[in-house]
């Protein structure tokens, strides 16, 4: 096998940040064709050494496989080589009630295409995707099908696509004492039930949100945070646009999420200056699983469109307090490139 190694001009060309050790960067080359160093994905992955800087070109293709980035691979990027994330798609359609091999369901990040638990990492113009079909399935109840589930530090999705229906996008960290910043951004995600969710500092920036219309009222929700109690900072969406076909005021904005009846899991949550449909409720916030929404931390402030508003149900973030609810605020001294 051959593998290019490139200057550290190169290497931020195609989005890598150097590493501290690194004076210069590998790239690997992922085609179903044969063309590259590798036909799949994790192939690529398994051949990058721990926490050498290296970037993993894929070229135009759906990849039907899992992908999983352990811990220990830091560093490393993934770049759809077209520049459209259409182009690239990984994709699998395991859901949280499909059965493994050994008759025990997949569960919920079991059932995950991707799992990135490596900081430090970047992925650029791909497509994250869980195809699972409740219509194809009926027999299965548990339909929460992970498109990616994220727990590493500083990582950096930009200009990509996130796509299922419920439970698209885990955004998590690797356990209950760990913080983890992650920055989505000029990015789409779509689904359906809860289809952003998860304990981490999660940022999404000039991102458009597709909440689909499974026919019902409610038709879901988007955010499901389970911040840590002693964390100020959980989800914040801004200067984005949320965009549905879903017939008005049948959708909810968010429900605090705690895992296994945890308490200390105190769902934080802004969305801001950001574009709401008419599919959103008047009241956009609700209970989970016997908890209350008002115990939370769920805020909105300056947002527009047809489905934004004000009220005692909709609790607006104050001109004073708005500075504290930044996107550099959330990241702290991380500054993605």
């Amino acid at each position: 096998m051959r593998v290019a190694v490139l200057g550290v001009a190169a290497a931020l060309a195609v989005g890598v940040g150097a590493a501290p050790e690194a004076a210069a960067c590998r790239m690997v080359t992922v085609a179903k064709d044969g063309t590259g160093n590798f036909t799949t994905v994790q192939a690529a992955v398994d051949s990058v050494p721990d926490g050498v800087a290296t970037t993993i070109l894929i070229k135009r293709g759906v990849y039907r496989e899992l992908v999983r980035v352990p811990a220990a691979k830091t560093h490393l990027t993934m770049v759809g080589a077209t520049g459209n994330p259409v182009d690239v798609v990984i994709d699998f359609d395991n859901a949280s009630g499909t059965l493994k091999p050994d008759g025990t369901p997949f569960g919920t990040t079991g059932s995950a295409t991707t799992m990135v638990a490596a900081s430090d990492f970047t992925a650029r113009h791909i497509t994250f995707s869980n195809s699972f079909s409740r219509a194809a399935h009926p027999e299965i109840t548990a339909t929460q099908a992970v498109a990616i589930k994220a727990t590493g530090d500083r990582m950096l999705f930009d200009h990509d696509r996130f796509v299922s229906h419920q439970d698209t996008l885990y955004a998590d960290t690797a356990n209950v004492d760990t913080r983890a910043r992650q920055y989505y951004v000029r990015s789409t995600i779509t689904g359906d039930v809860d289809f952003m969710f998860g304990r981490a500092t999660a940022v999404f920036d000039r991102d458009t949100i597709v909440a689909l219309d499974r026919g019902g009222n409610p038709n879901g929700y988007l955010t499901a945070p389970s911040t840590r109690v002693e964390n100020p900072f959980g989800f914040l969406i801004i200067n984005s646009t949320v965009t549905s076909p879903a017939a008005p005021a049948t959708y909810f904005l968010g429900r605090p999420w705690h895992p296994s009846g945890d308490p200390n899991a105190i769902a934080q949550v802004v969305i801001r200056n950001t574009v709401l449909p008419a599919a959103i409720k008047s009241t956009p916030w609700t209970d989970f699983s016997g908890f209350s929404w008002r115990d939370a931390r769920m805020r909105e402030y300056r947002n527009t469109g047809p489905g934004a508003g004000t009220g005692p149900d909709r609790p607006q973030l104050t001109d004073a307090e708005a500075p504290q609810f930044t996107v550099a605020n959330y990241l702290g001294d991380w500054s993605p490139r």
